[in-house]
């Protein structure tokens, strides 16, 4: 199955740039270099000696997740010397543990996972707002080291260099205030399940790439994922669940079925959780599957919804007719209604969220029209955003990614790209609503199956995917801002839902 980042070499117009694709050679240069070379030596001076039993080694060492109170570190322990076929380690099951403190020279507390794994997931909890922290996370003495992502100018382990370029740390992240006010509710931010997909990360044209797939025998991961993600984001107390399309790998209705069945499992459709289309949940030779799926076969895929005086706007992006690859676009009639919906209510605390981006920046890999929504379409939209103050967040997918970036047309207003949730990084944004302003945190699937085909799956793109998927820094996973919503209410009964057409 083609990924969202390719695209048929015919669509050209979808293509990227030649300086997007230059610029993004000069900044994964080093890492494509260091893989290279790491796969050379091992292949000239590799010995036929059976490893130790008692080796280890600690790895893939990352940051996910930091709020006021809490930090959730990751990180994946392998036996030296093993190589499962893709050029990674087998898995060394074991305890992890991460040692903490507030002065590098005194990690005088312990945080456990009390199991054995060899996917290892730490929460720390009952951290200070405010307060830098200095922490090594490691299995049997042995200290985990983390995913260059500074080589492009990312840092996955804290919020400062404290630490890095060591072997193991101590590295360090500085907790944030809480967002000002009470909460309120809480909102889970989730995109690209791609139930029916068979293989991540396949590139149309490359066939380099070949793609990961699932061990044989196993579920398929995107059901392994969807039903982990739904379990995670009600044991982390989202009261509703957006997922932002590409539900579905190519709008089979088997596939949109088993979706469904899968969200369900959060609550009931059209009051605890929405879902608008994606580009690969567009209409085929079977008609509009989508429309049947999710619409009862009647209205369109763009919706309203007040949520005790918040407005969730869900947009259908790919509204149009097209192969998937080119932009995305909302059909004319949408747009006005979109623009009509702003202008009634320009001061009421507003949420959107669709598939497609606004804007692309910052990307390591090259990044065609073919992954934004048109640009026509997105200047009109971020020029409503302008005149409407209540809007404080843009909620989208398809990049597969982890990315904030503040609107400089409309600075009052986020857009928040999240990861797909199908595979690495594997998760969704909590969105945590307060009277005044809002938090976001990126939460990792918790479930062991989730875990390990997280794991597995972080080799898409030759092993350069982290690279991309899970955010240049924690902050483009992890933020807080101040905004006016204390017009919004405590969650109740869910009303006044338009799916428009219906």
């Amino acid at each position: 199955m083609r990924c969202c980042l390719s695209a048929p070499l015919a669509v050209l117009a979808a293509l990227p740039s030649p300086c997007d694709v230059m610029r993004s050679g000069a900044l994964l240069a080093p890492a494509m270099f260091r893989g290279a070379l790491t796969r050379a030596q091992r292949a000239l001076f590799a010995r036929p000696v059976l490893p130790h039993p008692d080796a280890l080694s600690a790895v893939h060492l990352e940051l996910v997740t930091l709020t006021e109170d809490r930090a959730i570190i990751t990180w994946f322990t392998g036996i030296p010397g093993t190589d499962d076929g893709w050029g990674h380690m087998l898995p060394a099951v074991t305890e992890g543990e991460v040692v903490y403190g507030t002065h590098p020279g005194r990690l005088n507390r312990t945080a456990s996972e009390g199991r054995l794994t060899a996917h290892h997931q730490v929460e720390i909890t009952g951290l200070e707002p405010g307060q830098t922290y200095y922490y090594q996370a490691r299995a049997r003495g042995t200290a985990a080291t983390p995913t260059p992502l500074h080589l492009v100018r990312g840092n996955a382990v804290g919020t400062n260099l404290h630490g890095i370029g060591s072997r193991g740390g101590p590295y360090s992240f500085t907790t944030p205030q809480p967002p000002p006010g009470s909460h309120l509710m809480s909102i889970a931010l989730c995109n690209d399940l791609h139930l029916g997909e068979t293989t991540a990360g396949r590139v149309a044209g490359v066939p380099m790439l070949r793609g990961i797939s699932q061990h044989p025998g196993l579920a398929p991961y995107p059901e392994i994922m969807g039903r982990a993600l739904v379990e995670e984001a009600r044991r982390r107390g989202a009261d509703v669940l957006l997922a932002a399309g590409d539900i579905s790998a190519g709008g089979a209705p088997l596939d949109l079925a088993e979706a469904r069945r899968i969200l369900d499992g959060f609550g009931v459709h059209g009051r605890d959780y929405f879902v608008v289309r994606g580009n690969h949940d567009r209409s085929g030779p079977a008609g509009d599957t989508f429309s049947d799926g999710f619409l009862n076969g009647t209205g369109t895929g763009y919706l309203t919804h007040d949520l005790g005086g918040l407005r969730l706007i869900g947009l259908d992006t790919y509204e149009k007719q097209g192969n998937g690859g080119d932009a995305g676009g909302l059909g004319d009639e949408q747009l006005s209604w979109f623009r009509a919906r702003l202008r009634e209510q320009r001061e009421q605390p507003t949420l959107v969220f669709g598939h497609h981006p606004l804007t692309v920046r910052d990307s390591v890999f090259p990044m065609g029209r073919g992954q934004r929504l048109d640009r026509r379409q997105a200047r009109a939209i971020v020029d409503a955003y302008a005149d409407s103050p209540g809007v404080f967040l843009h909620h989208a997918g398809h990049t597969h990614r982890n990315k904030r970036t503040v609107l400089m047309r409309a600075p009052h207003v986020t857009q928040q790209e999240v990861s797909a949730a199908k595979d690495y990084p594997g998760g969704f944004s909590l969105l945590r609503i307060h009277t005044g302003g809002y938090a976001l945190n990126y939460y990792k699937c918790g479930d062991d199956s989730a875990r390990e085909w997280s794991e597995r799956s972080r080799r898409v793109a030759g092993g350069l995917w982290p690279h991309h998927a899970l955010g240049r820094s924690p902050a483009d996973r992890n933020s807080v801002r101040a905004h006016d919503l204390s017009g919004v209410g405590l969650p109740g009964p869910r009303v006044s839902t338009e799916a428009v057409g219906a």
